[in-house]
């Protein structure tokens, strides 16, 4: 405990890891009361059904990464999803298009046109977005919720507009954080969002098992510890890589020898990430549209069951493929080698080149396996878990795309900040070796 209390006074004794964390606080700040502005024209005391609403489903999803703004009917509502799929959508056509794989080999230059990219996109989605936010707000609260003299065109116009600037105002904070604060911008606002529901959701959870009558506690207890080894187990599944030995060549120039030392490559257990949840997720939802036409029985029926065996059974079986899929469009072994030869490096035992890419593709596809099959298991434990009794709240914690954004998110953070800490000749956050993030070797 006392080295602990140590380590926060030496993160404070460094003017800029200070300066850095106070600013990304006041940012998160802002962010949080932000989230609490209810968008001109709704009266905020008429959410209630919104709020009952936004508990479940793809609505229950959105509304846990915007951190409950959009159940509030925030001017951040739609929070920062337009631009992470305007993200995926860019980083997709980077991998199909000759245009958009000659900007990703620019380097800086190619980066900015490619995040300018993304910034239309982003509103081009939040056009679409918008308006369909707004329809549904007229059709789940009451009409004396909305208090305004405008009509009904032209308040979904200054309403969309809103929510537009919203989205970009979020998207700016992020930046900023990632600038001059700590960490990744993007990802700590929704990681923030996500622990924002952390506290209701647990004393909901607390007082269901305090009012049961017969070993509730010692329940909640048990939930508890599972839970921290669910963590743990995550961590374990972000953090693992496979090494290959690379050996490179020595080289002599001048009085100073190059190369002749041996390196790795970490090839992550995960290289996908959270991404193949978030896929599975989005289409296991499409076809719930078409629920009203039978809701009864059918797909629909089937896939509205998040407890049933077949909704978990396909699900586990998506998040499979798509983790194969994304591993695939990321990982680029021919790329590697390519590399790899340039620099005068080699495998033990492998020729350069074409054979060498073909090594890494045969031992990506062998721990890809083990990944994605953790992966669906990771993405089906919150129904597990409501299966076994706990609040629907509370259960999206014991794993699925919540789960691995906090622990990606936070181990980033930490690094950021052990390399403060170590760059000044601190110690850093763990006794024994260094502390590794999702892109950490």
């Amino acid at each position: 405990m006392k080295r602990f209390f140590q380590t926060i006074a030496n993160m404070f004794k460094i003017e800029d890891l200070r300066k850095r964390l106070i600013y990304t606080f006041l940012l998160i700040v802002v962010y949080r009361l932000g989230s609490y502005i209810v968008i001109p024209g709704i009266d905020a005391t008429q959410i209630a059904s919104l709020q009952q609403r936004s508990t479940e489903g793809l609505v229950g999803l959105l509304n846990m990464f915007s951190g409950g703004a959009f159940g509030n009917a925030s001017i951040f509502a739609l929070g920062v999803m337009p631009y992470i799929s305007a993200s995926i959508v860019i980083q997709l056509l980077g991998v199909f298009l000759p245009s958009f794989q000659r900007l990703q080999r620019e380097g800086e230059s190619g980066r900015r046109k490619m995040n300018q990219y993304t910034r239309y996109l982003t509103i081009a989605i939040l056009a679409i977005q918008g308006p369909a936010y707004v329809a549904s707000l007229r059709s789940t609260l009451p009409p004396e919720a909305f208090v305004t003299t405008m009509s009904g065109w032209w308040y979904g116009v200054f309403a969309t507009l809103i929510l537009i600037g919203g989205t970009m105002f979020v998207m700016w904070l992020g930046e900023r954080i990632t600038d001059r604060g700590i960490g990744n911008g993007i990802s700590l606002i929704i990681m923030i969002g996500i622990i924002a529901r952390l506290p209701q959701a647990l004393w909901i959870e607390i007082t269901e098992k305090w009012t049961t009558s017969l070993g509730g506690m010692l329940v909640l207890v048990i939930e508890l510890v599972v839970l921290f080894l669910v963590f743990v187990g995550t961590i374990a599944l972000v953090q693992a890589v496979r090494k290959i030995p690379v050996q490179y060549a020595k080289r002599i120039v001048g009085n100073k020898q190059y190369g002749g030392v041996r390196q790795y490559i970490p090839l992550k257990i995960n290289a996908a990430g959270v991404m193949p949840i978030i896929f599975a997720q989005a289409l296991m939802l499409f076809p719930l549209i078409f629920q009203g036409f039978n809701a009864t029985k059918g797909l629909a029926a089937v896939l509205g069951n998040t407890n049933g065996f077949w909704y978990n059974f396909i699900y586990a079986i998506m998040v499979i493929l798509f983790t194969y899929f994304y591993t695939a469009i990321t990982v680029n072994p021919t790329n590697m080698a390519e590399e790899m030869k340039k620099n005068g490096g080699f495998i033990p035992g492998c020729k350069p080149g074409k054979k060498t890419a073909e090594y890494i593709d045969a031992v990506m596809s062998r721990i890809t396996l083990p990944g994605s099959i953790l992966l669906a298991l990771v993405a089906i434990l919150p129904a597990f878990a409501r299966m076994l009794g706990v609040n629907s709240q509370f259960a999206p914690f014991y794993g699925g795309t919540s789960l691995l954004i906090l622990v990606g998110v936070i181990l980033d953070t930490l690094q950021q900040i052990e390399n403060h800490l170590l760059m000044r000749h601190y110690d850093g956050l763990m006794k024994t070796g260094r502390l590794k993030g999702r892109s950490g070797m």
